[in-house]
């Protein structure tokens, strides 16, 4: 039994001993749960390619701005399962590897360690430097390898499956091209200057 019917859930491993119980990548031929029995709590419980596709239905948001949106996109599963059924072929036939050991890979190296959150003290702002936790690591890793995404593919003629099996693969290589280890590199380096 295979993931998508074509590749193999066996054998894969996550090497960060945080997120271990974070990164779910059990057997599932059709990775959709339709939320049954999701809570915040069993979030960490849901397949990892699964969540990417909840992911991919929210197109657009940066802070509090709808920056990138091609408009409603919520109730179009199949479209963003097909999007990442083809992400994932490109990625097989980019690096010759296992595409769900690729994704994982690349979200254990995308995934920031520190954030920084404002702390105010006698009205005056400043930075500190805080732990991220694992299960927002993954969220934060996961959001920011969509929004890359969608950047790279709203309004220009390359395809979304094609940006996102880009992103995933830059991510893995650990290059600067992924917006995911930009991202990490840029909020890590801001908490190391605001301890």
């Amino acid at each position: 039994m295979k993931l998508f019917a074509k590749w193999e859930t066996d054998g894969i491993t996550v090497e960060d001993p945080g997120l271990q119980p974070y990164i779910e990548t059990k057997f599932m031929y059709l990775p959709k749960t339709s939320g049954r029995n999701f809570t915040k709590l069993t979030r960490g419980k849901k397949h990892l390619v699964e969540r990417l596709i909840n992911k991919l239905m929210v197109p657009g948001h940066r802070g509090k701005k709808h920056k990138f949106t091609s408009g409603h996109c919520t109730g179009k599963y199949a479209t963003a399962f097909g999007i990442v059924e083809k992400a994932f072929a490109m990625v097989e036939k980019s690096t010759g590897k296992n595409p769900l050991m690729v994704f994982v890979k690349a979200v254990e190296n995308g995934a920031p360690r520190e954030e920084i959150t404002t702390i105010e003290y006698g009205g005056a702002r400043y930075p500190k430097a805080v732990e991220c936790s694992p299960l927002r690591r993954i969220d934060v890793v996961l959001r920011y390898i969509v929004q890359g995404a969608y950047s790279k593919s709203f309004n220009k003629k390359k395809s979304i499956s094609s940006c996102l099996a880009s992103e995933i693969v830059h991510a893995f290589q650990l290059n600067a091209q992924s917006n995911a280890i930009a991202k990490k590199n840029e909020l890590e380096r801001q908490a190391d200057s605001s301890r």
